[in-house]
């Protein structure tokens, strides 16, 4: 009697669910016929499992069914997928403004990241000033042409970071593997710290330093990490993946160092120290125009703006130089072809990581630099 109830109880359970999906299911069909043409979605999950272990393979193989432009459900999103130059053009040209806001990441409102944010934010007032300021003051040619010696500095750090590693591992009886991936970034890193608060963030001697560039680095693994509460809105309360969990942990980290030194800037402001002229000062020093624009630059703007400067230049950047470098040193003829070339356009005595030659030294040493970059046995991972 008592296995008759509990299936009584589950059938009455199950064929409400089972109704309402099917209705839902009902509904995305014939919603289907306003959208452009894709592969038939699942209750609830859409076409997330269609996607397989290499989305972007998909993605060609199903240009080939359905055209160009390809509509999914991936779990609750819509998903527009456009795959050839012509219509991107044409997207962009014609309907820009209808697709300029992004879906928002459930991470990424963490301490309301999103809401200062230039990258995600949404369009408006707000949004072009923050772009007006980061065109005039951080990236025109003329600015980047004066940090020509700036970035000559953190390339020659980085070499000898390198070498410093290298002789250390080596002094300790190992072998002197090094990751390679790990020194761009932190030379990105440090010259996205240059341009923006005029100080290197990793060095010896720098604490706060070290727990930003670790903290920023934590943000970026959270960032970058498939979140199931994307596809699946109802699960961000529960978050499965303790992803939001960990980037309120980190990210209020690196906002608090971020404060930290805007206080530090403001109090050097203070005591008649010379402004250093950084996109710190600039973001301090910014008055709106009356109109449309905010008076001033609000804390909340000014601690995301600062954050996604390293967000977009420090991974994007390093994760560009390794992986040019990895397919270098797969194909030995066109690393043989790019080093020719550096020797006629640049000449070769200069620096660089690989043949880490001197500009002011002769052959013998950049023999010796040769030789012992040779003996150095470098990872990429």
């Amino acid at each position: 009697m008592e296995s008759a109830w509990n299936l009584l109880a589950g059938l009455g359970l199950f064929i409400p669910v089972a109704l309402f999906l099917l209705l839902k299911q009902r509904k995305s069909r014939v919603d289907t016929k306003k959208h452009p043409l894709g592969p038939p979605a699942w209750p609830i999950f859409g076409n997330i499992f269609d996607l397989g272990a290499i989305p972007h393979h998909t993605f060609y193989k199903l240009k080939e069914k359905y055209g160009p432009v390809i509509w999914l459900k991936l779990g609750y999103t819509n998903t527009l997928v456009i795959q050839s130059a012509e219509t991107a053009a044409e997207l962009f040209k014609n309907h820009d403004l209808a697709f300029s806001d992004r879906k928002v990441p459930h991470v990424l409102t963490a301490h309301n990241y999103n809401q200062g944010s230039m990258s995600i934010g949404r369009y408006g007032p707000n949004w072009r000033m923050l772009r007006r300021l980061c065109s005039t003051k951080l990236m025109i040619t003329k600015q980047l042409d004066q940090t020509a010696v700036l970035r000559q500095k953190c390339i020659d750090d980085m070499i000898k970071y390198i070498e410093e590693d290298v002789a250390e591992a080596q002094a300790q009886g190992e072998s002197g593997e090094i990751k390679v991936a790990h020194y761009p970034f932190l030379m990105t890193f440090n010259l996205i710290g240059n341009l923006v608060l005029s100080r290197d963030l990793v060095n010896p001697r720098s604490k706060d330093g070290h727990e930003f560039y670790d903290a920023m680095n934590n943000v970026m693994k959270w960032a970058g990490t498939p979140n199931v509460a994307d596809f699946l809105p109802f699960l961000k309360w529960l978050d499965p993946q303790g992803i939001m969990r960990n980037m309120v942990q980190d990210m209020g980290q690196a906002v608090r160092i971020v404060e930290k030194f805007v206080k530090e800037r403001t109090e050097e402001w203070k005591s008649g120290r010379k402004k250093t002229n950084d996109f710190l000062d600039a973001l301090l020093e910014y008055e709106g125009d009356g109109k449309d624009e905010p008076d001033v630059i609000s804390d909340q703007n000014r601690r995301t703006i600062i954050l996604e400067m390293f967000f977009a230049g420090s991974e994007t950047t390093s994760t560009t130089i390794e992986w040019a470098m990895t397919e270098l040193l797969r194909d030995p003829v066109v690393k043989g072809r790019a080093t020719e070339e550096l020797h006629q356009v640049v000449g070769p005595r200069r620096k660089t990581v690989l043949a880490l030659q001197s500009t002011d030294g002769g052959a013998d040493e950049a023999n010796i630099a040769r030789e012992e970059m040779g003996k150095t046995k470098s990872s990429f991972t």
